[in-house]
């Protein structure tokens, strides 16, 4: 661990937060030195913090021995320069191996996972969720979606549990609720925008003061995922919707065209721009030859931005 508590709240807190896929070779196996490579060229651009084996990383596709793998090369790669936050999930005992495997190799936080599948109670995930902060001594962030979703009181019974959680990820895009839970709560938590292209509804976050978000495309266009970020703090409205129109848009209606492209279209971006990943693993498919080539529109638009 290279950064304290205080360190990573604040990393979280303010900037743009990098997720960069994980990269396989053509047998389908994690290729370490294709890894460093990309970490070491996305270290280039200014991000806050990077969230690695997260859910642009395929952390749902992984073993516990390639995660241990990945969060290692990552902490030995560009640890230090700024937190490394790692993340954990599927089930509380497996999240547990997670937290552990992190803490050894040197990660400053974790991004806790929703659990796997089953729908649940709220009293049941804040269950979840309160073993796994209470089994680690790292920095936890708790990301809210899908089938782990707490809504205001659950937040707050979190909270009030587990002193080392430090920071809410919003997965749902719910201004309403997510507004209820940061006015509620306040500065007890930090808060991320963490949507699908969460630059599509970067504004929304930013007026009910969430300040900082995850950047799947900064995987593929870092230097326009930089500027968007920027200019979006400093008010730029017209560079605002000029890239939203004109590329996020239409990322968004490619993105959707399939279920998982929120992933494959990353992966095939990072191919495009010269740092292949490798192909997403089953049950995610890649997108078609046709797909690529309105992906590669889209980058070139980036680029003019």
């Amino acid at each position: 661990m290279n950064f304290s508590k205080q360190a990573v709240v604040a990393s979280i807190k303010d900037g743009l937060l990098s997720f960069p896929v994980t990269d396989f070779d053509a047998d389908g196996k994690f290729d370490a030195d294709s890894y460093r490579r990309r970490l070491l060229w996305l270290k280039e651009y200014e991000v806050s913090a990077l969230f690695v084996a997260g859910g642009t990383g395929e952390f749902f596709n992984m073993t516990i021995e390639e995660y241990r793998e990945i969060v290692t090369i990552a902490v030995e790669t560009i640890g230090g320069h700024v937190p490394i936050i790692a993340s954990a999930g599927q089930s509380a005992e497996l999240a547990k191996a997670h937290c552990e495997a992190a803490r050894e190799a040197g990660a400053d936080g974790i991004l806790l996972m929703p659990p796997y599948l089953t729908e649940c109670p709220q009293s049941g995930i804040v269950e979840y969720a309160a073993s796994v902060c209470e089994s680690t001594d790292l920095s936890v962030i708790y990301y809210n979606r899908a089938n782990g979703y707490l809504n205001v009181d659950g937040v707050q019974a979190l909270a009030d549990r587990c002193p080392n959680l430090v920071g809410l990820k919003d997965g749902k895009g719910d201004m309403q609720a997510l507004n209820i839970i940061i006015k509620t709560l306040g500065d007890r938590l930090a808060y991320v925008g963490g949507v699908p292209t969460a630059e599509i509804i970067a504004e929304a976050y930013l007026a009910i003061g969430v300040s900082t978000y995850s950047s799947a495309v900064f995987n593929f266009v870092p230097e326009m995922a930089v500027k968007f970020y920027r200019e979006l703090r400093q008010g730029n409205r017209d560079f605002v919707r000029q890239a939203t129109s004109e590329f996020f848009i239409p990322f968004v209606t490619l993105r959707d065209t399939q279920k998982g492209y929120a992933v494959s279209l990353i992966k095939a971006g990072a191919d495009l721009v010269g740092y292949p990943g490798g192909n997403v693993r089953a049950p995610l498919t890649m997108p078609s030859e046709q797909e690529r080539a309105t992906l590669k529109q889209l980058i070139e638009k980036a680029r003019t931005l």
